[in-house]
């Protein structure tokens, strides 16, 4: 793993400003002013800051979501590799409880396949072949991700920082194998509120869901925190994302994987 080039001044400014809009509700001015817009290292080294202080406080990992892996979300950051994010306990919603509004600043509902893995994965090179073996099982998943930065104004550096523009999640009931399914094969119908406001399938993420969670497996060894057995990995969206208003029902459909239902308050 890299180091900054940015003073640890700046990274802990940079956390302090994106902690600060997450605790008052009010988004904030984007933080490449302090870590500048493409320091991957200085920006994975501020969302560092934000997760161990969520830890100390008492939450979990759980496990990490994959960003930016359609070539549409990348094209508009100018990038040409993902992102990731770390989950932690208190981000999972069931599909049987609201989703508090009042938990986000500005969210956007996107369908993806989650993966739960069995196995460590901490001996690479990792390919799509590879970690197959290491899955356990996979759900269809809604991410609701969402930023601290203001109108969403951001740039690699700013949600990188952001803990990859991460909010909460919610996973539906269906578990099957990779015997039962196929990711890349997939196809994805996502509504809110009955209309319908995302298509995609399995090659929009990555070429295949696979993909990410290989590059996500290699990532995670980098940094010196690899996923383990247990986790969960969100691998990235199937589609387009779409803003989520309150009270909106949103269902996202994946064949041959089943369906999830995200409920979100007034």
């Amino acid at each position: 793993m890299s180091t900054p080039d940015i003073s640890a001044d700046k990274i802990e400014a940079a956390a302090r400003r994106l902690q600060e809009a997450a605790a008052s509700g009010q988004p904030c001015e984007p933080v490449r002013d302090l870590i500048g817009t493409n320091d991957v290292a200085a920006a994975y080294a501020v969302q560092s800051i934000i997760i161990g202080d969520r830890v100390a406080a008492g939450a979990t990992v759980v496990g990490r979501k994959i960003g930016l892996t359609s070539p549409a979300v990348q094209q508009w950051l100018g990038v040409d590799v993902p992102d990731f994010g770390v989950l932690l306990d208190d981000m999972e919603y069931a599909e049987d409880e609201v989703v508090p509004m009042s938990r986000m600043l500005q969210p956007r509902a996107e369908a993806e396949i989650a993966f739960v893995l069995k196995e460590d994965l901490t001996e690479g090179p990792f390919t799509a072949e590879s970690v197959r073996g290491a899955v356990d099982h996979a759900r269809a998943a809604i991410e609701i991700v969402d930023s601290r930065v203001r109108d969403w104004d951001i740039k690699l550096g700013d949600t990188v920082a952001d803990n990859a523009s991460s909010g909460l999640y919610v996973m539906g009931a269906t578990r099957l194998t990779l015997e039962e399914f196929e990711p890349v094969d997939v196809e994805m119908k996502m509504t809110s509120n009955g209309e319908e406001v995302s298509t995609g399938n399995g090659a929009a993420c990555l070429g295949d869901p696979l993909n990410a969670l290989a590059w996500l497996a290699s990532a995670a060894l980098e940094y010196g925190e690899p996923l383990r057995a247990g986790q969960v990995v969100l691998s990235g969206a199937l589609g387009p994302v779409h803003p989520v208003p309150p009270g909106a029902v949103v269902r996202a459909e994946i064949t041959g994987l089943g369906s999830v239902t995200a409920t979100f308050s007034e």
